[in-house]
């Protein structure tokens, strides 16, 4: 009789969750353990910076499961520990106080830390992060009618607090280095579409410009001095300017790391007992022929049931194409495909770019490689299907609202 196998998760978020959900829905019945660095039950984070900061979702609804899910499938929740060390040999996890987890699978869910500027004034107490709850419930005490805000960094979640800061009511700057938010990701033609956005919503969009310091009044910031000298007040500065994937306990183990923990399509490590999923994931894509590392919430949502599957010994890929979504004032947005910088030829629109309502066609040749819907809803299943087909198109065709994208598939 084979023996009853321990798989551990370390992770407390949407990833760690999930796996442990898919774990016991594909027949894994000994015991599971989710080691979690917060004393939160697991939870999803894009209502941080957009429905819970808004104040128009509950905490309990940002939760990956109800309270008494994880004891009802006998799910060993473990809050408010850290893992120290891995010790791949001895099959164990170390924790903080020095105690040991033994494993027979270990999943590594460990996400990723905000990057931390470092400029001088960078460490006053009102310069705030967001990537937990306890960070969106700081920013959702600070953006009140009349504060002042300086937002650095304008990536996604330097414009969705913006725009949740711009909602309450606060008077709102953005300072991005580049010549505009979201260049690098987006491309300029879609990227344009966001600058627009924002300053017709009053937001002091401050684009090319460097921080030189944070000046500060009673120990509490009080302003951001950029490089050409410019002083923006602020009651409160929010960072952001990126993540880091949280690698350290697999380097340290010996695992190889390059830009996050490095799998196969299966989503297992280079050692064959541990598997990583989410933002710390640089995964192999089969339909993309490379590794990618994705810090956005479907691949947090997704990856667990291949990891599941695969650590249960069950065939099973990861392949779905990149997703991620946005909602910023009246703005709602999908995107779906994965596009470097320079990895492609012009974007196409079909819509009223304008008006903020069309979608958007990324394309390398004839091919489509990625798609964007701004404001028009149910299409993005259609643009995902166009872009895995590989088929060639004319951008005419693309372009034109009457030729419906279902009849475009092969």
């Amino acid at each position: 009789m084979s023996r009853v196998k321990r798989f551990v998760i370390v992770g407390g978020g949407l990833a760690a969750g999930k796996a442990a959900e898919e774990l016991r829905a594909h027949g894994h019945d000994g015991p599971l353990v989710v080691i979690g660095d917060e004393q939160e039950r697991p939870y999803v984070r894009p209502p941080l910076s957009k429905g819970y900061l808004l104040g128009k979702e509950d905490r309990e609804s940002v939760r990956v499961h109800p309270d008494d899910w994880y004891e009802a499938n006998e799910v060993d929740l473990m809050l408010g520990r850290s893992v120290t060390s891995i010790d791949r040999d001895g099959g164990t996890v170390t924790l903080d106080d020095g105690g040991r987890v033994p494993y027979d699978k270990l999943l590594l869910a460990t996400g990723s830390t905000p990057r931390r500027l470092s400029v001088p004034g960078a460490d006053l107490d009102n310069v705030l992060y967001l990537r937990r709850l306890g960070d969106s419930d700081r920013l959702k005490a600070a953006f009140t009618e009349g504060a002042r805000i300086v937002v650095i960094g304008g990536g996604w979640i330097g414009l969705e607090t913006a725009a949740a800061a711009r909602t309450a009511g606060a008077h709102v700057s953005v300072v991005e280095h580049g010549e505009l938010p979201l260049l690098k990701v987006l491309g300029r033609e879609a990227a344009e579409v966001f600058a627009g956005l924002h300053r017709e919503h009053g937001v002091d969009l401050r684009t090319r410009a460097g921080i030189e310091r944070i000046t500060a009044s009673g120990g509490r910031a009080d302003g951001v001095v950029l490089t050409d000298g410019t002083r923006l007040p602020a009651d409160t500065v929010v960072v952001g300017v990126g993540i880091t994937p949280n690698v350290r306990l697999a380097e340290e183990a010996g695992l190889e790391v390059r830009d996050g923990i490095v799998t196969d399509a299966h989503l297992r490590t280079s050692d064959e007992h541990i598997h990583a999923a989410g933002d710390v994931a640089n995964a192999h894509h089969p339909r993309l022929g490379r590794h990618v590392r994705v810090e956005h919430w479907a691949n947090a949502l997704h990856q667990p049931r291949t990891a599941a599957l695969s650590m249960l010994g069950k065939e099973a890929v990861y392949d779905r194409l990149p997703y991620f979504y946005t909602d910023q004032y009246d703005l709602g947005m999908e995107y779906t495909g994965y596009v470097e910088p320079g990895g492609y030829d012009r974007v196409v629109f079909r819509g009223a770019r304008d008006e903020r309502r069309f979608v958007a066609f990324w394309m390398s040749g004839r091919r489509v490689v990625a798609g964007m819907s701004v404001n028009v809803w149910d299409v993005i299943d259609p643009v995902r299907a166009l872009v895995e087909s590989g088929a060639q198109y004319d951008d005419a065709v693309l372009r034109d609202p009457e030729v419906p994208l279902q009849s475009l598939l092969p």
